[in-house]
């Protein structure tokens, strides 16, 4: 299956609108053009959250496949990510169903949301198929426990061999802290499994999150959906501006390791 990208950029989510920030990207176009300049900056994957006519969050399967085609021609080389969040609109069966009905080749799906509805073989039954049909399904985990209750959804083998996305902090305003990312770590060492797995964190210590799951051996993301703040604490411009900051830290953390 298609591999996680080792920085992903997630310039939207599905809350935020132009009011928070005027260059936060909502419509196709915007989206595209906030693409190409975080692929510019060094992001090779993007997470993808589409709005409907009004701003507000909408998943369906034949829109999402009408933005990869748009966005496979204006940035061929960059993977795309599309979401299954419900933000409280979507059911559970909803969510496994759309994880499998479009041309996405990498999709994400909160695990807490996709057993809301305690339908754990229905879980298994859309880890199964995407499986089948060449389908990344990348598990966002919010807690380190969710670790365990993953291993015991899919059992460890699968688990080793799934993608996975820790979640630094929360919406609803508490800030990620780099002290946060050991637990997680630790629950995949605890199983002995070494799944590939991203991190994202929220608020403004969102950089100093990232280059300890750099440090770690984790992957990135990193976008306005989770900060909008650069590591100085000032406003960032757009989005490519925060993966220019994320690409030029881990690339002199890398210069350092080896000299």
């Amino acid at each position: 299956m298609k591999p996680l990208p080792a920085l992903m950029v997630a310039p939207n989510g599905a809350r935020l609108t132009r009011a928070n920030h005027p260059a936060l990207p909502v419509t196709l176009p915007q989206i595209m053009d906030s693409a190409r300049a975080c692929f510019d900056a060094g992001a090779t994957g993007l997470h993808l959250h589409l709005r409907d006519s009004r701003g507000g969050h909408m998943l369906d399967a034949g829109l999402y496949d009408e933005a990869l085609a748009e966005l496979a021609l204006a940035v061929p080389e960059m993977s795309v990510q599309i979401t299954t969040e419900s933000v409280g609109l979507y059911d559970p069966a909803f969510q496994r169903r759309l994880a499998l009905a479009t041309r996405a080749r990498l999709v994400s799906v909160a695990l807490r949301e996709i057993l809301a509805d305690g339908d754990e073989a229905a879980a298994r039954r859309m880890h199964e198929a995407a499986q089948e049909r060449d389908i990344a399904l990348q598990y966002i985990l919010y807690a380190p426990h969710e670790v365990d209750r993953l291993a015991a959804l899919l059992g460890r083998d699968q688990l080793s061999r799934a993608q996975l996305l820790f979640v630094l902090g929360s919406h609803g305003g508490r800030d990620g802290s780099p002290a946060m990312l050991p637990p997680f770590v630790k629950g995949l060492d605890r199983l002995n499994i070494a799944p590939d797995w991203m991190v994202c964190a929220f608020g403004q210590p969102e950089t100093d999150c990232l280059l300890a799951a750099h440090r770690a051996g984790g992957k990135l993301r990193v976008g306005f959906e989770n900060n909008m703040t650069m590591r100085n604490g000032q406003r960032a411009r757009d989005n490519a501006e925060r993966v220019a900051e994320i690409r030029r830290l881990t690339a002199a953390s890398v210069r350092s390791k080896a000299g």
